[in-house]
């Protein structure tokens, strides 16, 4: 089969790779007719690349058709259309019946400390083949794939396997009154999204923060009220002027979107490309102990939410000897939430907003659309925020 593949920094290639096969009895195998490129995807290309080995699969994001199923996979059938959420998990544990599958107790990568494994994302969770691939075996296939109709086209459904259940957990972490408000800080997929979903569970006013003139229409365009960061001189006067819009308070909550790649954090960028520099041997281990983040962006959230209100980061963060600013976060009485998305506990309240009115705008969110050969260039256009790219699906 044809697949992307991890082979350096910078450097993804579609390759040829052994076809999957089923190896336990609760495996499927899924030929992928849609696969999406993530912001997480992004890490892998630039700063988390000591934890890469050359010739990964990358992918974390699919829609397709059961091709095969193993004994111990009841609700399967040759034939049936799903999705895959992101992470691998078993539905039995306590974790997952406590509506944590990303922290499974069956898939924990126990020999990292790590959660749940996931698909295509370094060996920290597993270094388990991705879905950016003809091809892709799915383990604990008995909970994890969730079947939807035949019918309508990829897009209505491809997200609920990463975008949607992110961006509603975000959300629900928030704590957003009804009513109330949240600034959304980054405007890639998955905060474009948070302000959908956050428009449709009741938010009064919701705030959308990025540099990219492309992503900020898109938000204008839903009814998003959008701050251009390129139009302050520092966060200071961005802060100033959505407190303004909050009587002086600042927004019920706050969603980091951004995570460890934020601008504005010259030291920290450095200190990232430098350990991405060092030897595989020599990195992993240097980062797993003194890795540091781009903080700007969560400094930002701290700052702006206001007293008493919530921090809900989505964005991912990989930092092991991050400085926070306890006071300030200690003394505003903030509540922070935090993690991977667990999908299947929200994919059953999701399902109802795909219909055909389409209020969360899922039909025509991917901006481009790109044969799986074409994943080199896909991987350049998103990093680089070229060509209007917001979310890129790709097929095989």
């Amino acid at each position: 089969m044809k697949a992307v593949t991890w082979q350096g920094k910078r450097d993804v290639r579609v390759e040829d790779m052994p076809d999957p096969k089923i190896q336990e009895p609760t495996d499927a195998v899924i030929r992928i007719t849609s696969t999406g490129l993530c912001g997480s995807d992004l890490h892998l290309y630039e700063v988390l690349t000591a934890f890469m080995t050359p010739g990964d699969i990358l992918g974390h994001e699919a829609i397709g058709t059961v091709e095969e199923v193993g004994a111990g996979v009841p609700d399967l059938a040759v034939g049936d259309r799903v999705v895959v959420p992101f992470q691998i998990a078993c539905g039995d544990c306590w974790m997952c019946l406590t509506g944590l599958p990303t922290q499974c107790e069956t898939t924990q990568v126990t020999s990292e400390g790590m959660g749940a494994a996931l698909f295509g994302y370094t060996r920290l969770y597993g270094a388990v083949p991705g879905a950016q691939a003809e091809y892709l075996r799915v383990p604990q296939a008995q909970y994890g794939p969730i079947k939807v109709p035949q019918g309508p086209p990829d897009d209505r459904f491809v997200y609920l396997s990463d975008v949607l259940p992110t961006a509603w957990q975000a959300v629900a972490y928030a704590d957003v009154p009804q009513g109330g408000s949240v600034a959304v800080l980054g405007l890639g997929p998955i905060g474009d999204m948070a302000c959908r979903v956050a428009q449709v569970r009741g938010a009064g006013r919701v705030f959308g923060v990025d540099l990219v003139g492309e992503r900020l229409r898109r938000a204008r365009s839903r009814g998003v009220e959008t701050y251009d960061l390129r139009s302050y001189d520092n966060e200071k006067e961005l802060i100033a002027a959505i407190r303004d819009e909050t009587e002086g308070r600042g927004p019920d909550a706050v969603i980091d979107a951004v995570g460890t790649e934020a601008h504005g954090s010259a030291a920290a960028r450095l200190a990232q490309q430098a350990s991405a520099l060092l030897p595989r041997k020599i990195g992993g281990p240097f980062a797993e102990r003194f890795s540091v983040d781009r903080l700007a962006a969560l400094h930002t959230a701290i700052e702006l939410v206001r007293r008493g209100g919530t921090l809900s980061l989505v964005g991912v963060y990989g930092g092991m000897a991050d400085p926070l600013p306890m006071l300030t976060m200690f003394d505003k009485q903030i509540q922070i939430r935090m993690g991977q998305a667990n999908v299947r506990r929200w994919s059953d309240e999701i399902l109802p907003y795909l219909t055909d009115e389409d209020p969360l705008g899922v039909d025509d969110f991917a901006t481009h659309r790109l044969p799986l050969s074409e994943a080199p260039h896909a991987y350049e256009m998103f990093q680089r925020k070229r060509e209007g790219a917001v979310k890129v699906l790709m097929t095989p």
